[in-house]
């Protein structure tokens, strides 16, 4: 059987996960009457949730006499580490890109990654029946950025299908009324090329992913380079960066077929296959023959650009909410979720209870709390920063990203004027019309910490933000922070409607009536600059004295709901985030009052004697 192997790549929200159900159903990967989801391939928890793709999944579908394998990619930048590896084990890529937005930072990304692999490339200009759409200069500018990236003839002469995946229909001419996927599928077949069908050598595939089963353990993904594998074989495993092998045996084997694992007994190059039996098999290993032990090229995924401190949690709270809260079961866990996040680094600091853990930004690390919060675990984070480093020149660099606005021309004067002090040179300004203005900026990737909140302010959510990381540059200089302070519990116990009235004129709250407190818990955000320390849990004072006035209903505004990207932005140095599977609390690193008033007492008293 002929086979094609295509990854679909795009910014976030441009339509891949929607195209690859359409692609699903008219291939005849369901049945008649099968109930099926929308996004199906979107099965994560959190997908669902969200909105967004996560990991990278594998699917298939026949069209023909052909069967092509498709795998359906993140969009948002910080999951780049997903695309880059999967590349590797494709031969073709569709870009789709959204006929009104046009492309994105993350399409220059994914695309530069796709050309430099050499992967043949077809152009969807998606949403084609959008308010707005104007698929003519979307195809010039994908032309425009097809020649920036420097791509070879073959690629620059990638061919264009206008498509509507909502609506399941393509057309290569934009003269011709689209009927269905047709011309998508034909596409495919006539341009991608078929993977590399050495079936007479002996074996050898890269891991380009993993997966677990609850029975089997591991199962190694990638797509076989060379030769025929069997069940009952006996393989070498290439460890990525090691030279010694270790000898396996392959207990079961699957092919895709459709979105179910299909098992076979053999498998020949050219197909995405999933093999078990394979203890400690990584991301990046090579398997081989054991006789013909040739080592393929690993798999090189950019570094991460932002850091935070996993600590034990030892707040009042510890253990009353989370089933894992020791230091062995947290550190476990972390490590165990190098296995399959290509992208994280974990690293021991000379604390016990605390990790370092880097990835790609504050979404990716967000991603990884929200799952173990799920799992069970209960653990305190720290406020992220930037991972520098010491260029050629010796002087200290740090991350810059490429920031794109979407923002409504009456709002753009108080965007511009917000990015102004968090170092944003603007590189790029569009008024493509419909009343919108698109800002393009170069900012140090600290000058990001905070800003989606006041964004989202400013343009009274109308606006839109995408960021990626950019390049190492110069150290930016000092950049202001949060400019307001925190209203901070002196007090432990329940909350009282009757406290929080007093507080809500000069403050927005994070806490409601009945919510536990202790000292040093941040219940609300200050009005002004600086911390103020109140007593969230004070009661009315009762006496036997009764007046029309004094039972009055108290009239409180909800809360303001903490999210775990919110708290990220939103906290400082000298706070933490209690992360437990019923809660996310802010605190203060030191909960007594009196021994955060000496730490601030010695701080000034240490800037005086270095300022004579």
């Amino acid at each position: 059987m002929d086979i094609r192997n295509i990854a679909i790549i795009a910014h976030v929200d441009h339509g891949k996960t929607t195209l690859v159900d359409k692609m699903l159903r008219q291939a005849g990967a369901f049945r008649e009457n099968q109930v099926v989801e929308e996004r199906v391939m979107d099965s994560n928890p959190l997908e669902r949730e969200r909105g967004i793709t996560i990991l990278a999944k594998n699917t298939s579908v026949h069209w023909k006499d052909t069967k092509i394998n498709i795998v359906d990619t993140p969009g948002h930048a910080d999951f780049g580490g997903e695309v880059e590896r999967i590349l590797r084990m494709v031969d073709g890529v569709l870009l789709v890109v959204d006929a009104f937005d046009g492309p994105m930072p993350q399409t220059r990304f994914v695309l530069r990654k796709a050309l430099a692999l050499g992967r043949t490339p077809i152009v969807v200009i998606n949403k084609i029946d959008r308010p707005g759409a104007d698929p003519l200069r979307v195809h010039d500018e994908v032309l425009d950025l097809f020649i920036e990236l420097e791509a070879d003839d073959a690629q620059l002469d990638a061919p264009v299908v206008y498509a509507s995946a909502r609506e399941g229909i393509a057309t290569l001419d934009l003269d011709v009324p689209p009927v269905d996927l047709g011309p998508l599928f034909d596409t495919i077949v006539s341009r991608v090329p078929p993977p590399p069908s050495e079936k007479a050598g002996t074996f050898q595939m890269l891991v380009s992913t993993i997966d677990h089963s609850p029975y089997l353990g591991r199962l190694a993904i990638g797509r076989i380079e060379r030769g025929t594998v069997k069940v009952g074989d006996a393989i070498a495993l290439l460890k990525f960066g090691q030279e010694r092998s270790i000898q396996s045996r392959v207990t079961k084997l699957y092919i895709y077929e459709g979105l179910q694992r299909a098992e076979v007994e053999s498998a020949s190059a050219g197909e995405v296959v999933s093999l078990a039996g394979l203890e400690g098999v990584d991301i990046g290993d090579t398997l081989t023959d054991v006789e013909v032990q040739d080592r393929l090229e690993g798999i090189a995924v950019e570094e991460p650009t932002i850091s935070v401190d996993f600590v034990v949690n030892n707040s009042p709270f510890a253990g009353k909410e989370g089933k894992f809260v020791t230091s062995r079961q947290l550190r476990e866990r972390l490590y165990r979720e190098l296995e399959r996040n290509v992208a994280l680094r974990v690293e021991d600091t000379d604390a016990t209870d605390t990790w370092s853990v880097s990835g790609r930004g504050e979404l990716h690390l967000s991603i990884l709390m929200e799952t173990m919060r799920r799992e069970g675990y209960e653990f305190q984070v720290s406020r992220p920063r930037v991972i520098t480093k010491i260029g050629a020149d010796g002087e200290r660099q740090e991350p810059y990203e490429e920031l794109m606005i979407d923002v409504p021309e009456d709002y753009m004067g108080a965007v511009i004027e917000k990015l102004g002090p968090r170092r944003a040179e603007m590189l790029e300004m569009k008024n493509p019309g419909q009343g919108m203005v698109r800002l393009l900026y170069k900012i140090p990737a600290r000058g990001l910490f905070g800003y989606r909140s006041e964004f989202l302010t400013d343009t009274r959510g109308t606006g839109i933000i995408h960021h990626r990381f950019l390049e190492y540059g110069p150290w930016a200089g000092p950049i202001a922070g949060r400019s307001r302070g925190t209203l901070v519990s002196m007090e432990g116990g329940t909350v009282i409607a009757f406290a929080l009235a007093n507080l809500q004129e000069r403050a927005t709250l994070f806490v409601s009536p009945g919510d536990p407190v202790y000292e040093g818990m941040i219940v609300g955000e200050n009005s002004r600059p600086g911390d103020m320390d109140v007593n969230p849990t004070k009661e009315k004072k009762l006496t036997n004295m009764r007046s029309k006035s004094s039972d009055e209903n108290v009239s409180l505004e909800p809360p303001r709901e903490l999210t775990l990207e919110g708290a990220l932005e939103y906290i400082e140095e000298d706070e933490l985030i209690e992360v437990t599977p019923k809660a996310i609390r802010l605190r203060k690193r030191m909960l007594s009052s009196i021994d955060r008033k000496k730490l601030s007492r010695d701080a000034k008293r240490e800037r005086e004697r270095a300022s004579l």
